[in-house]
């Protein structure tokens, strides 16, 4: 292990991230809101840490070996989910407790979207902004670890991104190309942004609610600058927009990326996992839309609509909300929380377990009847025309079996914590699928969870975040031995 690198790259990454609390320290000075201080006051120590811990080690050069990465991955979030909830903790308009804090800023830098904040349409508007550039940040890097890093290090058959769709990046180790992979996401997600900001705009939002919302779209967030989310705006082409947004969200930016090179959209339909996406997606939403007006629940038009909206965010956990879903007839609030464990396609800034290996599990299970069939055949796998090996297909239902022991384990804490079992296991599938919004107690916000029950759910969000594994390995003996 290369600890002196390693603290080196935290240290810079402290350093870079407290250049990002000038910016809502900016909005704060030009709106005369009164967070300035706070801002200013996290921005210095967090660069202080950052400048500290990089002095010491900054002259440490060693190219990074598969354990590094592991660590450098699950430390990016950690700490800068720790000091990110500075200025919660320093803003007097706020007074958060230390959990509180720390619950907001996890929750945003890793795009969930579960909030503890309530009375969001009176908070200074730096706070407001600060939120939403915390779940864009998120977004950004989720995407660059997502494409550039997880393949190299093998989570749970991440390396299928390659074995369906040629990525931007094809090494097979970490090296400095990933710097150039970084930079074309990067461009792809900014543009996406500024697109989604100007059609929220030209659709009736104020300029500084478009620029939030279409943070909080990009990056499959779900934050929003007032309580009742794009329900305020009561636009249905608001919603539209926010649906189609939501789903180029959700698709490998490896696929945009090469859509974009090629000015041809037949990389869309020529991936299989993008193909698979759009069709549960637009089944589900097909199977809300039509229960919601046969059981009356609201006009024709209005369950088109907000079942198609509610589907997409939820499917894709974004988590936004036009209207209160918990409290929909029968069986559709519990449907669309367990459309959330499928999530978006690897590579995105969606969350839960990535459509890709939702597709190659039900993949083998078609298989295995086939086998039962023809016992003496030879039925190969396969994603797309590429073929699939037993050690990709052997790491997928790994991390299958270890999300689902995850999932419970974190439920029954939920539990012993007094949850409900509405709330416990849909808290715990909002956290751990980066959903946010969930059922029971939790159906508005996360304010009445208990102080130990937020620290599991922060854990929550990281493991899931960080595709069980990558954080679930650093607690091993063995991956701190020499």
């Amino acid at each position: 292990m290369h600890f002196a690198v390693i603290a080196r790259i935290i240290g810079m990454l402290l350093m870079i991230f407290s250049g990002t609390m000038l910016i809502p320290a900016l909005v704060a000075l030009v709106a005369r809101d009164g967070a300035v201080m706070a801002f200013l006051t996290a921005f210095v120590l967090c660069f202080g840490c950052g400048g500290i811990l990089w002095l010491f080690v900054r002259r440490a050069q060693s190219e990074l070996n598969i354990r590094d990465g592991f660590l450098v991955v699950a430390l990016f979030w950690t700490v800068l989910g720790c000091f990110g909830s500075l200025p919660f903790l320093l803003a007097d308009s706020l007074s958060l407790p230390l959990s509180d804090a720390v619950f907001e800023s996890v929750s945003g830098l890793t795009t969930t979207g579960a909030t503890v904040i309530t009375g969001l349409d009176d908070l200074p508007v730096s706070i407001l902004f600060y939120r939403q550039l915390l779940q864009w940040l998120g977004g950004i890097g989720i995407i660059v670890i997502a494409v550039a890093i997880l393949p190299v290090l093998g989570i749970g058959g991440m390396q299928l991104y390659r074995a369906e769709t040629p990525g931007p990046v094809k090494d097979s180790k970490l090296t400095p190309r990933i710097t150039g992979t970084a930079k074309a996401l990067f461009l792809i997600y900014l543009y996406l942004t500024i697109a989604c900001t100007l059609a929220y705009w030209f659709a009736g939002m104020t300029f500084f609610d478009a620029i939030c919302h279409a943070f909080s779209t990009v990056a499959i967030g779900g934050f929003s600058t007032h309580d009742a989310s794009l329900g305020f705006f009561d636009n249905p082409m608001i919603l539209l927009i926010a649906t189609v947004f939501m789903m180029l969200a959700g698709i490998n930016f490896a696929v945009h990326f090469f859509t974009w090179r090629s000015k041809r959209l037949y990389h869309y339909l020529r991936d299989s996992e993008t193909r698979f996406y759009l069709l549960a997606v637009a089944f589900a939403a097909v199977v809300a839309a039509g229960f919601l007006s046969l059981t009356n629940t609201y006009s024709p038009q209005d369950s088109l609509i907000l079942g198609i909206f509610h589907t997409v965010s939820i499917a894709t956990t974004t988590g936004f909300a036009a209207a209160d879903f918990s409290v929909w007839p029968t069986f559709l609030p519990i449907g669309l929380i367990l459309m959330s464990f499928m999530g978006g396609c690897g590579g995105s800034t969606a969350g839960g377990m990535k459509v890709v290996r939702v597709m190659l599990i039900s993949k083998q299970g078609v298989r295995e009847l086939k086998q039962l069939i023809h016992p003496n055949a030879i039925i190969p796998l396969k994603v797309g025309n590429k073929r699939v090996d037993a050690k990709t297909v052997s790491a997928v239902w790994s991390f299958f079996a270890v999300y689902m022991f995850s999932f419970l384990l974190i439920l029954l804490v939920l539990m012993a914590c007094n949850m409900d079992y509405i709330t416990a296991f849909s808290a715990t599938s909002a956290t751990l699928n980066n959903l946010g919004p969930g059922l029971g107690d939790v159906s508005a916000n996360y304010g009445a969870v208990t102080q130990t029950a937020k620290w599991v759910l922060c854990y929550a969000m990281l493991l899931g975040r960080l595709e069980i594994f990558t954080l679930l390995v650093l607690f091993t003996p063995a991956f701190w031995r020499h």
